[in-house]
This record gives structure tokens, C-alpha cells and sequence, in this order.
């Protein structure tokens, strides 16, 4: 199988890469969510995690370095959505205890990665 190019500049970029890893992690956490909750607690923590490697993306194409900074500020801001998502269904015993960590943990690595990328911008 022939290796895929990067063609486009966040496809180079390593937080880049592990919001889409968080993004699986969150679609399958939220397959065990219960049925009444697929309009609303399992859409809204879903678009959130998506939110982040979209803004990431997206702001990555900006041809200046104040409008990329924003829309990681974005990106950083659905992390927290979904952090706030994640303590919801942990409050509503959704999700375990340990599943909370391993959100929280993922969360965590990726801030720290928005936020290095979005100082080398200034």
C-alpha cells in the first residue's frame, strides 16, 4: 500500500494527529451511552472532540499568525467543552471513574500541545 503525502500543513502537525486519536477515543466512549442521550450528551461531547482537530485544521490554513493563534483558542475551548461533557456523564453515571481519567489524561496532553504551538506563534 502506497504511504499517503502530506499535502496539507496540519497534517504535519503532531497535536493535530492526537485530537483525531481523542476524537476516536470519545465516538467510542459515547457508543455506550445510552439511547435517550444520543440527541443530546452523546451530540454535543461528539461535535465537541470533532471541534478540535477541525478548529486546529482550519486555523492552520490562515495566512497569519494572530488568526491561527485564534482558532486554536477555539480548539483549546472544545477541550474544555468536552471535559465539561465528561464530568456530566461521569455526574450521571455514564462513565466510570477511570474513563474520566483516561478523558482528562488525553485533555490534558493535547492542551499542553495547543497551547506550546500557540506561543510559537507570537
Amino acid at each position: 500500500m502506497e504511504r499517503v503525502k502530506h499535502l496539507y500543513c496540519f497534517e504535519k502537525l503532531e497535536v493535530w494527529h492526537d485530537a483525531r486519536s481523542f476524537i476516536k477515543m470519545i465516538y467510542l466512549t459515547s457508543k455506550r451511552f445510552p439511547d435517550e442521550e444520543r440527541f443530546s450528551l452523546t451530540n454535543q461531547i461528539r461535535r465537541a472532540s470533532i471541534s478540535v482537530a477541525a478548529n486546529i485544521a482550519e486555523g492552520s490554513s490562515r495566512l497569519s499568525r494572530k488568526d491561527f493563534a485564534y482558532f486554536l483558542q477555539i480548539a483549546y475551548g472544545s477541550l474544555l467543552e468536552v471535559l465539561n461533557h465528561a464530568y456530566l456523564a461521569f455526574d450521571l453515571q455514564i462513565i466510570s471513574e477511570e474513563k474520566l481519567k483516561e478523558i482528562k489524561n488525553h485533555i490534558y496532553l493535547i492542551s499542553n500541545k495547543i497551547n506550546a504551538l500557540h506561543k510559537s506563534l507570537n
